[in-house]
C-alpha cells in the first residue's frame, strides 16, 4: 500500500499552488538530501515539505523543524505531539494540516488526558499573554513548544501554497476517511529504522539559538533545528528590504474579516517595497486572504519561484518564532524529588512516550 500512497502523493505535488515543486526523481544536491531523509524518516515527500523545494535552504529548514520536533522520539509521546500539531492548525484555520494530523492522531493508541494540552495549544494563536497555563512540566517544554512553533510556521506556508484538503475534491465523501487514514499510516519511518535525534542538523550550518527561544535548550536536537532554521531562512531572505522587515516586526494588529487592516498597515510604505510588504503581512497574519493579484504583483518585482518561497518562509518563521518567544513557560520541576509538581514517584503521563507503531 505504501508505494501506492507515495505515488498518489507524488501526483498531489501538482496541487501545490503558485510554485512548481521539484519532483523526487529530479532532485539534486541539498534537495535530494532532504528528500532522502524524508523518505526514510517520514515515509514520503509530502506536499507541505515539497512546496519549499524551489528554495533549497528553506526546504532544509522546514524539514529540520518537522523532523526534530515531531518525528524524533523523545520524552514526549507522538500522540501528544500530534495533539499539539492538530490544535495549533485548527486555531490557525489550516484545514489541510488539521485533516492530516488528526488522521495521524487517530492511528495512534488512545492516550487519555490530552484535552488540556489541546486547549493550551489552541490558545497559542491568540493575542500575546492570553494563552492558557501550560499543562506540562518544564522538562517537556522544549519538545512541546518546538512542535507548536513548527506548526505556526507550517500552517502559514500550507495556507498559501496548498488547497484546503489533501483529498481531491472529486473523491466521494464515503472514502475520504479511508484515504486520510491510509496516508496517515504511511507517515512513518522505513521498517527497521528509528529517527535519530539531530540527523537533519548537518543539512544546515551551525548557528546560535535566538535568546528568546532558550526554552529549547532542554533538547539539543530541537534547539539545533530552531537555531539553524532561523539562521538559514533569514540568510535565504537577505534580499528582503529593510522596510519590509521592520514592518513585519512592528505590526501586531490582528486581521479583520476584510483587508482594511492590511491597507492601513501598509500606509506610508514605499512603492518599490509594497508588493513584498503586502505579501509578507498576509502570510504572517492571514495567508487565507492572499489573492492571485498579490502573487502577480510580487512576481512582477521579484521573478522566480525561489524568491516567493523565501519571502513566505521568512514571514512565516519570523511570526512563528515571535509566538514561541512570548509563550509562558511551565514552572520548573521539583529537583529535590525529581518529579513534576503534583506528580507521584514513577508517574507517567499521556505526554510521555508510550505509543507503539500500528
Amino acid at each position: 500500500m505504501r508505494p501506492l500512497v507515495r505515488k498518489a502523493l507524488g501526483g498531489s505535488l501538482r496541487d501545490i499552488r503558485h510554485v512548481e515543486a521539484v519532483r523526487p526523481a529530479a532532485a539534486r544536491g541539498l534537495v535530494a538530501r532532504v528528500y532522502a531523509q524524508a523518505e526514510r524518516d517520514f515515509g514520503l515527500v509530502a506536499p507541505p515539505l515539497a512546496l519549499h523545494s524551489p528554495a533549497p535552504a528553506t526546504l532544509a529548514a522546514a524539514w529540520a523543524l518537522l523532523r526534530e520536533t515531531l518525528l524524533v522520539p523523545g520524552r514526549v509521546g507522538r500522540a501528544a505531539k500530534e495533539t499539539v500539531a492538530t490544535a495549533v492548525s485548527l486555531a490557525n484555520q489550516c484545514p489541510y494540516c488539521v485533516e492530516i494530523h488528526q488522521a495521524k492522531l487517530d492511528t495512534l493508541p488512545a492516550a487519555g488526558g490530552l484535552g488540556p494540552l489541546a486547549d493550551w495549544a489552541r490558545t497559542t494563536a491568540g493575542p500575546a499573554g492570553e494563552e492558557s497555563r501550560p499543562p506540562f512540566g518544564s522538562d517537556d517544554a522544549a519538545e512541546i513548544l518546538g512542535v507548536a512553533v513548527t506548526f505556526h510556521y507550517l500552517n502559514r506556508m500550507v495556507g498559501l501554497f496548498l488547497p484546503e484538503s489533501p483529498v481531491p475534491p472529486s473523491a466521494p465523501a464515503a472514502v475520504r476517511g479511508t484515504v486520510l487514514r491510509t496516508v496517515a499510516r504511511a507517515m512513518r519511518p522505513a521498517v527497521g529504522t528509528t529517527p535519530r535525534p539531530g540527523d537533519s542538523l548537518d543539512l544546515l550550518p551551525a548557528a546560535p539559538l535566538p535568546p528568546a527561544l532558550d526554552w529549547a535548550e532542554g533538547s539539543p536536537s530541537v534547539a539545533g533545528a530552531l537555531a539553524r532554521a532561523v539562521a538559514a531562512v533569514d540568510s535565504a531572505g537577505h534580499w528582503i528590504p529593510d522596510g519590509v522587515r521592520e514592518l513585519l516586526h512592528t505590526h501586531r494588529a490582528a486581521p479583520g474579516p476584510s483587508r482594511a487592516w492590511l491597507e492601513e498597515a501598509l500606509a506610508g510604505t514605499g512603492t518599490a517595497d509594497l508588493p513584498a510588504a503586502r505579501l509578507a503581512l498576509l502570510v504572517a497574519r492571514a495567508p487565507y486572504q492572499v489573492t492571485d493579484t498579490d502573487i502577480d504583483d510580487f512576481r512582477a518585482a521579484h521573478p522566480g519561484d525561489g524568491r516567493l518561497v523565501e519571502l513566505a518562509s521568512w514571514a512565516a518563521l519570523t511570526t512563528a518564532v515571535g509566538i514561541g518567544a512570548r509563550l509562558r513557560l511551565p514552572a520548573p520541576r521539583n529537583r529535590t524529588h525529581g518529579t513534576r509538581p503534583g506528580a507521584r514517584t514513577g508517574d507517567t503521563t499521556p505526554f510521555h512516550r508510550q505509543e507503539t507503531r500500528r
